[in-house]
């Protein structure tokens, strides 16, 4: 009785459609009932026309949990690689994952180069660091969070000066020497600009 008109955006959920907007022209109902209860007047001067009228309300709702549950449900994703190996992976945009990197160590013997390598890189990324199991399992970890590029520091680095990146998305991998890091990193985000 009282809307206009009204608009709803929905999302497909896996449990059904929901809505995450809704924008409805409540006409000037809600001041006008405001105004007739309180007694307070709501009404506009228009001063070229020198005409007093009520307003019209444009409501519009935004459910922010709705909204993040949508982006979540858009990311997940289950691919299979090979024949009953299937990974799970959250294919959020890099501007919203919450870590961009993952400093992953082929080894515990080689932490102290990939403690070095996170502290370095966590002044300019969020940062996660991984040490723990095989770096399949490692690969596979980040993958459910949404972690954009992993870097691997292997046997190798200390000898080359070399890191392999691996891409989230792509699971390609690029070796490249530390010191163009954030360089490559930078490259790969302005790729995703909104």
């Amino acid at each position: 009785h009282y809307a206009k008109e009204a608009c709803d955006i929905e999302y497909l959920f896996p449990f059904g459609w929901g809505e995450i907007n809704g924008t409805h022209n409540r006409t000037n109902y809600d001041l006008s009932r405001h105004q007739e209860f309180s007694g307070v007047k709501q009404e506009y001067l228009d001063v070229d026309t020198n005409e007093k009228f009520i307003p019209y309300i444009i409501e519009s709702t935004y459910g922010l949990d709705r909204t993040v549950l949508a982006v979540l449900c858009e990311a997940y994703d289950e691919e299979e690689i090979a024949e009953g190996d299937v990974r799970t992976v959250l294919h959020l945009h890099p501007a919203i994952a919450p870590y961009k990197i993952a400093v992953l160590p082929l080894s515990k013997k080689l932490s102290e180069k990939a403690d070095e390598l996170y502290t370095k890189l966590s002044k300019k990324f969020m940062c996660d660091y991984d040490e723990a199991g095989s770096i399949g399992k490692r690969y596979r970890r980040q993958d459910e969070i949404g972690t954009p590029y992993c870097i691997t520091i292997d046997y190798d680095t200390e000898t080359d000066n070399c890191v392999t990146i691996r891409n989230r998305d792509t699971m390609e991998q690029d070796r490249i020497n530390i010191s163009e890091i954030k360089n490559y990193i930078n490259i790969q985000m302005d790729k995703f600009k909104i």
